[in-house]
Parts: structure tokens; sequence; C-alpha cells
């Protein structure tokens, strides 16, 4: 008798629908493995027990104590719009000037990205661009890996070009998900900068339930748990992190 395939629920933007279930049998894009990558593990997290109903955490957010030298570090806070020039290289420095700079939008869906770039008149990388320009249907899923992949060979294509400024809008939720990105860019001699959106999941959630293709709460919550801050350690030569204005 033929067992039924198994099927869970997709968290990550770059590796298929998220929110749908994906059977076990179906082909999985082809994601670099990278054997060094610390582990993700919580040790917080326990089996969940039928009497007891997990309880929900509240965000704890990142403490930016930045050791001197390790990179530039930036504040903001929305809708604020600072300048995205390069920065001016500094008197007598001996480091070699990048060739240009790589910007990797971090954060959830509902998080600002999509809005930060058009304030600043940015058309970047991404998923929703591809699917009207491959498939003329912003909605389109059914083919995720060709779609990251083609956004990488895109981000490839630039760097080859030379062109000074490039930016990614994903989630990039994860360590192993944002190395892809610096490795690349890092090859080509280009200095890479994260922009962490720094929003509480309510808020997110709020804008979420606004949206016209809205992701499901229970992915929402999944996807909060994978986030990672960035950290210089990955590669980032500038961090920038926006936070929304506070009502006081």
């Amino acid at each position: 008798m033929r067992k039924r395939s198994r099927h869970t629920l997709n968290t990550s933007e770059s590796t298929g629908k998220i929110g749908q279930e994906i059977p076990s049998n179906q082909l999985r894009p082809l994601v670099p493995l990278y054997p060094d990558e610390p582990s993700a593990a919580n040790p917080q997290q326990h089996p969940s027990r039928p009497d007891r109903q997990p309880k929900q955490q509240q965000p704890v957010r990142q403490q930016w104590n930045v050791p001197p030298g390790s990179g530039r570090f930036e504040m903001e806070t929305q809708p604020e719009m600072p300048t995205m020039t390069p920065p001016a290289p500094e008197a007598g420095s001996t480091t070699k000037a990048p060739k240009g700079y790589v910007v990797l939008a971090i954060g959830l869906p509902g998080s600002g990205k999509t809005t930060w770039f058009q304030r600043r008149g940015v058309t970047p990388l991404s998923s929703d661009l591809l699917r009207n320009i491959l498939f003329d249907d912003v909605e389109e899923q059914r083919y995720q890996g060709l779609v990251f992949s083609t956004l990488r060979s895109l981000l490839r294509a630039r760097l080859i070009a030379k062109m000074p400024w490039n930016y990614v809008d994903a989630t990039n939720l994860s360590i192993h998900e944002r190395r892809q990105w610096i490795k690349m860019s890092q090859s080509f001699g280009y200095e890479v900068h994260g922009v962490f959106f720094d929003v509480p999941l309510e808020v997110c959630l709020e804008r979420n339930r606004s949206r016209d293709r809205m992701v499901s709460e229970e992915v929402m919550r999944k996807m909060a748990e994978k986030l990672k801050p960035p950290v210089f350690e990955e590669g980032f030569a500038k961090i920038t992190v926006v936070r929304v204005k506070s009502a006081n």
C-alpha cells in the first residue's frame, strides 16, 4: 500500500511558497550547504505537551554593543530617510576601496522593507519583480527555486558590470540565507551592508492583515523564530537598524 506523503509548512522565502504545505516527494530547490554553519538550535525549545499550551515569547530586541573597529553601525527610525551616498574614505587610510556596495534588506513581511526602498527611489532585486517579469503574475508561486536562482544570477550580472549600488529585497531571515549573497558579493570585491528592520512581530502582523497577499499568522510566527539579527562577523561592513518611531 502506497504511503501518503508528509507535508510541512514552508517558512523560507527563498526556498518555496511561504505558508503552503510542500509534499515530501516534491523536488526542492538546490541550497548550498556550509558545514561550518553554527547551530541554530534553541535550547529553550521543548517538546509540546497536550496539557500545556506553548507560551508566546516576547521578541528580544537586540542590544547593539558594537566592538570598536568591527564595522559601521547606524540606527534610524521609520519613516526618516537618511541618504545612501557612499561613505567618504578616511584621510590616510590604506584600506583598498571596494568596487561597490551590496545592500541586503533583513526583516519579516510587513516590517517595511519595500516601503524603505520606495522612499529612496530604489528598485531593488526582488522576487515580486521577477515573478512579474517571468510569469506576468506577482502571485505565481510554482517556481520559487527558479525565481531565487535567477535573482542571484541578476546580482552576479550587476557585479560583473561593476554597478556601484545593488539592493536585494528579501526576508533574509537566517545567517545561512544571507551567506549566499555575502560570499558572492565579497568574491567580486564588493562591500556588503545590512539593513535590519527590527520591527516588533505584532506590528508586522497588523500590517500583514491589511495586505492583499496576506501571510498566515502561524507562518509569520514561525518566521519570527527563524529571524536572526545580522552581525559583523557574517561579513557585513555596515549595519543599519530600522525601528518604528515611538508614539511618545
